[in-house]
């Protein structure tokens, strides 16, 4: 009698036994046939799930793998065809018994049973005081994850103390369960965020906070991320994502706004980047009333800039005595009254237009008078400047500015739009808020931004359209249409890319150079026009009314050159290595208001995201811009680098075939950039280095990831980012080892031939410890002598380069790249089971068709493409490749 026959005379404890042999032999589809047989037989199929879950080995605190977790999900498919089963037909007392049950099962289940027995027993319906007992129970049993799941499915967190469950999630690195926690509820939001900010205080104690927790056992990593800094990182973020108002933040406000103040200090008196107005501006805004800052603003000049100007502030604010550093006060006292203050410099009555004789001869001038220099603040001003840049064919140079913040504010309000046209230049004040949002004004720039006759150009537009929605917010409401507009930026990469290992004389690099070295718009200018930007006004405080002259003249130069760049380039293109149609460079941007891309040629190579791509079938319009987001790209076409603190992001993407380059921990970062620029990567990297990586490789280069996700979340957030089209065939098709993708069949008669004539193969005893070996270790393949595959090979046909068993010289055992064939590393025991090998002839590992593969693919199979029209593994089991050196 076949076991289908006999589960009708099955008990419960049959039943399991059927059920484990049946998931130890790894006949799932059997299973499945068996499981779904089983609960149509049972009298009370929601009892007798129960039970088996109860009963099930490895259910408990177990893997998402177990038997106990399959046969829930089967349970949940079967239960779509049986409707019925329900616990609405039941006694009250019976339907509540199994609620209870379902309950105690949930106390230490694992996490991926929660949902789904909170679903089929309706736990939300029982008496809310029986579920917040339960919560306590998991609370002290250490399960703050499942307290999560549940609190959220059934709305419990407005009866539950906010600081017992999040506060051992954040110290255990899962600050995104607590988020998800308070999610919905501005009162829990404020209060995540508020306690965020109390650990970035200056006498905040984490070792007493471990205390009350003494069941929580934290890493050494664990207890580095509870850092003020990667706490303030996180402070703003969430600021911005829960509407949080900063006032609400003081701890975190102070620790960035004295990181502005360090920053100020060796921007003015290191780099001498600054001039004195706009230093003295911005540090007057930054340390405001704060008593604190106050005093490290002195602190700080005494060691940039000397004692007499620390002197002079300290006066200013009124320092106590008790506060100043060592020598202040004398210096005070030594003063005249006259420097009793900071000067406020020059007025703009005495700021003069024309500069000096020196500055013209080194810097980029503006070649229009002051007359044709129009700031607007009201309608009938626009109304002039409408008449002049509506026109149709009008090229125009759009430039923004508003004041720095040095990140003290989750977003900045434009405060000035620059619009240059041939011979004039108009200055739309946004600090004139009726101006700013007069229905007129906001139509105007609709107008400006939609018209695809009218040709705008930018440098670097992702920032100031990311300003331009925080300063309207009726173009996030209403989606603000992009058409006719050409970043200058992907230009100036082009001509970098083309000029690269060319002639001495070719273009500099775009990105931050040594020393002096110009950069980004300013070294376009001088690449192009024979002298770079005065950028000493670039970080003034664009929200002071009046602005002063200088100010004036540069937000006028910054949009007028980029008219006479693009003449420039567009007449003698050649020149500068580039095509002679400058919009057909493609562009970089990934901005939500990008525009779509025009149908291009057959065979000519258009972009995604940074990424270069064959020339989408689909039609698109506009007149350029960056492809849509719904263009996908296979793994092999991403190629990244991944900076040293992402290494496990590093081996999950060469799992998914992608081509991989990971920093040792003693690189620096720039390596990275190197690399991206020579190898045309892209740059994953996380905190800090991200702003500078991204200045020195442009835009659509450097993405950056969330260092606190677990490192499966990191690759799924890259693979939906570049919209990777995943298949199974691209599982394994590349080396985790060493990132190579060219693999060699080996039969497993060779590979014993190789063992036995190079000593590996002994005595019968190695081989037999060889199969006990392989039982302990994880389960390798499918492939059983009970498999129904013939002997033909292996079924797993992985999107690689297969190299001829030829390749592989005989004596030495190295393959042409040098690497030799790694056989001490292969367990007797596996020769008789595994058809075939299949060796990476980059570094000599040996792999063989394992496990892994179905574990990648649950992992991944929200983002992963199954196209039944292609052929991905042979055979109707799937299986993989498993490294040997797990």
């Amino acid at each position: 009698m076949n076991e289908s026959a006999r589960l009708m005379a099955f008990d419960t404890a049959d039943l399991l036994v059927c059920l484990f042999n049946l998931w130890t032999r790894k006949e799932f589809e059997k299973l499945r046939v068996v499981a779904h047989r089983a609960f149509s037989d049972m009298q009370d199929p929601l009892g007798g799930l129960l039970h088996v879950l109860e009963s099930s080995p490895g259910v408990l605190k177990g893997k998402t793998t177990s038997l106990g977790h399959f046969v829930l999900m089967e349970f949940v498919r079967w239960k779509q065809s049986h409707p019925q089963v329900s616990l609405e037909g039941k006694p009250p007392e019976q339907a509540q018994t199994l609620q209870l049950w379902a309950l105690r099962l949930l106390t230490d289940s694992q996490t991926s049973l929660v949902n789904p027995l909170m679903e089929i027993y309706q736990l939300e319906s029982l008496d809310r005081g029986l579920l917040l007992g339960h919560v306590d129970k998991l609370l002290a049993l250490g399960s703050y994850k499942e307290v999560v799941l549940m609190s959220i499915k059934l709305k419990l967190q407005q009866d539950l103390d906010m600081e017992r469950v999040c506060i051992p999630l954040i110290l255990q690195n899962k600050l995104p369960l607590a988020e998800s926690y308070v999610q919905g509820s501005s009162c829990l939001e404020q209060a995540l965020v508020k306690l965020l900010d109390s650990w970035c205080a200056p006498d905040f104690n984490l070792a007493q906070l471990c205390r009350q927790f003494p069941d929580l056992s934290l890493s050494q990593h664990q207890t580095q991320c509870i850092h003020p800094k990667m706490l303030s990182k996180h402070v703003f973020r969430l600021m911005e994502h829960f509407s949080i108002d900063p006032a609400l933040c003081p701890n975190s406000i102070t620790k960035r706004k004295l990181d502005s103040l360090r920053f100020l200090m060796y921007k003015r008196f290191v780099e001498k980047g600054m001039s004195e107005q706009n230093w003295s501006d911005h540090i007057q805004a930054t340390v405001g009333d704060s008593p604190e800052l106050q005093v490290q603003l002195v602190e700080l000049l005494v060691k940039y800039d000397g004692i007499s100007t620390a002197a002079r502030w300290s006066l200013r604010y009124r320092v106590p005595r008790d506060r100043l550093p060592l020598g202040v006060w004398d210096t005070q006292q030594s003063l005249p009254p006259t420097q009793h203050g900071q000067s406020e410099g020059p007025s703009p009555s005495t700021d003069p237009w024309e500069p000096l004789a020196s500055h013209q001869d080194k810097y980029y001038q503006l070649p229009v008078p002051k007359e044709s220099v129009h700031f607007l603040h009201t309608q009938e001003e626009l109304e002039l400047c409408r008449q002049v840049v509506l026109q149709t064919g009008s090229l125009v140079g759009l430039d923004m500015e508003w004041r720095a913040d040095f990140g003290t504010l989750p977003r900045q309000r434009v405060a000035l739009i620059q619009l240059a046209v041939p011979g004039q230049v108009f200055l739309l004040d946004l600090c004139e808020t009726r101006f700013a949002q007069h229905e007129h004004t906001v139509k105007f720039i609709r107008a400006l931004f939609s018209d695809p006759n009218i040709l705008k150009l930018g440098y670097g537009m992702s920032g100031d359209l990311k300003s331009l929605l925080a300063t309207w917010p009726q173009f996030p409401a209403e989606q603000l249409k992009m058409v006719g507009v050409l970043d200058l930026l992907m230009v100036h990469q082009q001509m970098q890319r083309s000029c690269r290992g060319g002639a001495s004389g070719s273009p500099r690099a775009v990105e931050v150079g040594e020393g002096s070295a110009e950069k980004g718009l300013s070294l376009l200018v001088q690449q192009v026009l024979g002298k770079p930007l005065d950028k000493i006004e670039q970080l003034s405080n664009w929200e002071r009314r009046p602005l002063r002259n200088s100010q004036l003249r540069y937000a006028a130069i910054d949009a007028y050159c980029l008219l006479e760049v693009y003449l420039a380039l567009s007449q003698h293109p050649a020149r500068f290595h580039l095509p002679a149609d400058l919009h057909s460079i493609p562009s970089g941007q990934t901005g939500r208001y990008r525009e779509e891309k025009k149908p291009k040629e057959k065979g000519k190579q258009v972009w995604h995201r940074g990424i270069p791509l064959d020339a989408p079938s689909q039609e698109g319009h506009g007149r350029q811009g960056a492809v849509h987001s719904d263009v996908s790209i296979a793994p092999q076409q991403l190629r990244v680098v991944c900076d040293n603190m992402l290494q496990g992001l590093g081996r999950y993407l060469r799992c998914l075939g992608i081509d991989v380059v990971v920093l040792e921990g003693s690189d620096d970062h720039r390596v990275a950039a190197e690399m991206a620029r020579q190898e045309g990567r892209i740059i994953l990297t996380s905190g800090q280095p991200y702003q500078t990586l991204r200045s020195q490789v442009g835009e659509g280069r450097c993405l950056a990831v969330d260092s606190s996700e677990k490192a499966r979340d990191q690759a799924t957030r890259v693979l939906q980012h570049f919209n990777i089209r995943l298949t199974p065939a691209d599982i394994f098709s590349r080396c985790q080892a060493c990132n190579g993708d060219e693999y060699m069949r080996l039969p497993s008669e060779d590979m014993a031939r190789m063992l036995e004539e190079r000593g590996f193969m002994k005595t019968q005893t190695e081989a037999e410890e060889g199969a006990n070996w392989e039982k302990q270790h994880e389960p390798l393949s499918s492939v059983t002598p009970e498999s129904n595959e013939g002997p033909e090979g292996p079924r797993y046909s992985p999107h690689c380069r297969w190299a001829l068993v030829s390749d592989l010289d005989p004596q030495s055992l190295r393959f042409p790249s040098g690497a030799e064939l790694q056989l001490q590393t292969v367990p007797l025991g596996l020769l008789h089971r595994v058809p075939e090998f299949f060796i990476c002839t980059s570094c000599g590992k040996v792999f063989w068709e394992g496990s892994h593969f179905e574990r990648v693919l649950t992992q991944f199979q929200n983002v992963m493409h199954i196209d039944e029209d292609t052929p991905i593994l042979q055979g109707d089991t799937k299986v993989a490749v498993k490294a040997l050196d797990h």
